[in-house]
């Protein structure tokens, strides 16, 4: 998994009119520019947030990204919780999870 590359693509996405403009116009090139994975292509190319925040995507990354696809705000949260429940715990970055979905944590 390269989830800097990643990271990277949706970050230069959201800063850069041009690379939204590419994503738009021409995702296939865009996307062979970053070292992805196929399961990081395929979760790019189908707009898949919640599969993005399993792989470890950042949450600040993403929100601006589903803004971006036209996704509302409850829809975008939503869609990271169906991640973790189709796909798993998230497995990578600052999110990792470390405790099972049941799991109560301190008490809670």
């Amino acid at each position: 998994m390269s989830l800097y590359a990643l990271q990277k693509m949706i970050f230069e996405l959201n800063r850069s009119p041009l690379v939204q403009e590419r994503f738009k116009t021409d995702l296939p090139r865009l996307l062979d520019e970053f070292d992805l994975d196929e399961e990081e292509r395929g979760a790019v190319e189908r707009h898949d947030i919640g599969l993005l925040y399993v792989l470890g995507v950042n949450g600040q990354l993403l929100m601006h990204l589903s803004a971006l696809i036209g996704q509302p705000w409850a829809d975008y949260l939503q869609a990271m919780r169906d991640g973790v429940a189709k796909h798993g715990p998230v497995r990578a970055g600052v999110y990792a999870m470390t405790t099972a979905l049941d799991e109560k944590v301190a008490g809670l």
